[in-house]
């Protein structure tokens, strides 16, 4: 199947007014699994090497390039070069589920404090992680969340059931929120998640429709806006970034593609089947 080949109507109703008028499309992407693969280390988890590039002559076609992440926004931006790509000087990050924003064209970081809970769960963090055995987990500080990953562990989905219900006990205790990701519990700081971030960007650039690519289950709230914005009349295209681990998403999309390297190629055709963008390229 072409990438370019959503499988229900609505989401070809969204590729369509997409390339009817690219002028007023907002396209958004997850970080982790959808630009850039899934990695052992999340901070060796650099874009696919033909993302970037297409992402770069997208944006001069599209209203707004958005990257929409659990990640801290800044970083992001550094770890995957994307104050570095030209094209991309009006690229907006919203990191930490929309609790930070960092913006290509001036450089600016915009963020909140973190709530006194965090830093109290953050010490009550090892002990518990050693009453479950899990002592050598990998805990990444995020600043505004503190993830803890069990991918390298020897029995990674064990080791997830074993601290998945404990972390939850662990975030409701001090008003956090727990977010599942793949092999991973994070403890966040609430008041935002992708839903909210997208659809502050659709309704800032007004945006005319609207493209989401995310993997996992944090990208389900920024789906569920892109489903309350078609309902409103608003074009929409919901498209996963392909994962054995992660299936409801691909069940929420409109079209499933094979990964990174999917998403560049899809981001690939939809460049080119732009008229704009097939005029240059002739």
């Amino acid at each position: 199947m072409s990438p370019l080949e959503p499988t229900t109507p609505a989401g070809r109703d969204g590729l369509v007014e997409v390339q009817r008028d690219p002028g007023r499309a907002l396209v958004a992407f997850d970080y982790d699994g959808t630009l850039a693969p899934i990695v052992d280390d999340p901070a060796l988890a650099v874009p696919h090497p033909d993302v970037l590039r297409s992402l770069g002559r997208l944006a001069e076609h599209v209203r707004l390039v958005a990257v929409v992440t659990g990640r801290p926004a800044r970083v992001a931006a550094e770890i995957g070069g994307l104050g570095t790509v030209a094209g991309l000087e009006r690229l907006v990050v919203m990191g930490h589920y929309g609790n930070e924003r960092w913006d290509a064209a001036t450089g600016s970081l915009q963020t909140i404090d973190a709530p006194p809970g965090l830093d109290r769960a953050r010490q009550e963090l090892p002990v518990l992680l050693d009453s479950l055995g899990l002592a050598e987990a990998h805990v990444e500080d995020k600043g505004l969340s503190v993830v803890v990953h069990v991918r390298r562990m020897p029995d990674p989905p064990q080791a997830f059931a074993r601290m998945e219900q404990p972390l939850r006990a662990l975030a409701e205790g001090h008003h956090l929120v727990a977010e599942q990701g793949r092999l991973a519990m994070e403890l966040r700081t609430g008041g935002a998640d992708k839903g909210s971030a997208l659809g502050a960007l659709v309704e800032e650039y007004a945006a005319r429709s609207v493209v989401f690519t995310g993997d996992d289950l944090g990208d389900l709230a920024a789906f569920d806006e892109v489903d309350r914005l078609r309902a409103q009349g608003l074009p929409g295209l919901l498209v996963c970034s392909g994962s054995a681990e992660v299936r409801v998403v691909a069940e929420r999309a409109d079209l499933v593609v094979d990964g990174p390297e999917g998403v560049a190629q899809f981001v690939a055709d939809l460049l080119e089947s732009l008229p704009a963008s097939r005029d240059r390229l002739r």
